[in-house]
């Protein structure tokens, strides 16, 4: 996704309306939503990205789009407001800070993890627990991704963090050693183990694949 440095400004400014109105969950959810629509739809995109069509038309659809969809009437007025100034291309960047202001807000984090099949439910619990202990913070929201071309294992990325328990980052991992084995070089310094250890992410390796498959 490109850099959009006016979605900041957008996110803030309905964020603010919504924590007022007590709507900050709702309007999350609507503002994905809305980016999930212009994502979709390549017709809808080159319609607003047209500089000859007037704002007002623009603004006209933007209303169907939010009346059809059944959103609030804080993000229906939003969306009829970025349509007038011409960046319906900025929703989803602002869609994506919005839910940072959200969870900066009420001190959580969010983990993307990337599986070959889905979690269990006690692998999603074990791992939200852990994830939230490593990370110091209460709450700890799972992105579930999942990638058919992963050997098996899992992906967690959390901001700067990446935790890879993959089968693949496994094997990469032996390769390793068994090329510092034969060549005595001193190498880089290791990267510091920022969740207390890899014993509990091996754990929930290891049953999610023999759970699932692995194959």
């Amino acid at each position: 996704m490109r850099q959009r440095p006016a979605a900041a400004p957008y996110a803030k400014a309905v964020f603010a309306l919504a924590k007022e109105r007590h709507h900050t969950e709702l309007v999350g959810r609507e503002l994905s939503t809305l980016a999930a629509t212009f994502e979709s739809d390549v017709g809808l995109r080159d319609f607003f990205a047209r500089p000859w069509i007037p704002a007002p038309v623009k603004q006209a659809v933007a209303k169907e789009i939010a009346e059809r969809s059944a959103l609030s009437r804080l993000v229906s007025d939003f969306v009829v407001l970025v349509a007038g100034s011409g960046r319906t291309d900025h929703i989803e960047a602002i869609a994506q800070k919005y839910w940072k202001l959200l969870d900066d807000d009420l001190g959580r984090v969010r983990a993307r993890v990337r599986t070959r099949v889905p979690l269990a439910d006690e692998e999603r619990r074990l791992m939200s627990t852990k994830l939230g202990s490593a990370l110091r913070s209460p709450e700890v929201v799972l992105e579930e991704v999942i990638d058919g071309t992963m050997l098996g294992g899992f992906i967690v990325e959390s901001g700067d963090i990446v935790l890879d328990a993959s089968l693949e980052g496994q094997l990469e991992g032996m390769r390793r050693r068994l090329a510092g084995a034969v060549d005595t070089a001193p190498g880089p310094a290791p990267v510091p183990d920022l969740t207390g250890g890899d014993r509990w992410s091996k754990q929930i390796a290891t049953e999610h694949d023999l759970r699932r498959g692995a194959g």
